[in-house]
């Protein structure tokens, strides 16, 4: 995993990139997630959407809502980049547009608009 670190707005922003598939369940999104928060010093974090398990995208499994009510728990603020137009599901999409409209979880298409909403979030 490839992980580096910005600073916007006053906040320190983690970008990490993996070539494989981390977020697999509950517990395994818990770690990377901690673990990338504490050898960062971050809470503000970005993944690429290549790093996350195809599960999460089909809302039926709940493995979104699991990991996502993980990360408020431990008061993370997550963005997901990568190409979502191949998720033709209504209830996906009704579910991205309600997290882009939140300040907690983003659903982005690039690493600078990761940094924007994770660096301008309340």
């Amino acid at each position: 995993m490839n992980i580096k670190k910005t600073e916007a707005n006053g906040h320190i922003i983690v970008i990490a990139n993996a070539d494989s598939i981390l977020l697999t369940d509950e517990q395994r999104a818990l770690d990377v997630i901690m673990t990338i928060s504490s050898e960062t010093g971050g809470s503000r974090i970005a993944l690429n959407k290549e790093a996350i398990s195809e599960d999460f995208f089909k809302l039926r499994t709940r493995l979104a809502g699991a990991i996502l009510q993980k990360v408020a728990t431990y008061h993370i603020k997550f963005a997901i980049i990568g190409d979502f137009s191949s998720h033709t599901s209504k209830s996906l999409k009704d579910f991205i547009y309600e997290c882009n409209k939140g300040n907690n979880v983003f659903f982005v298409s690039s690493e600078q608009e990761a940094i924007d909403k994770l660096s301008n979030a309340i």
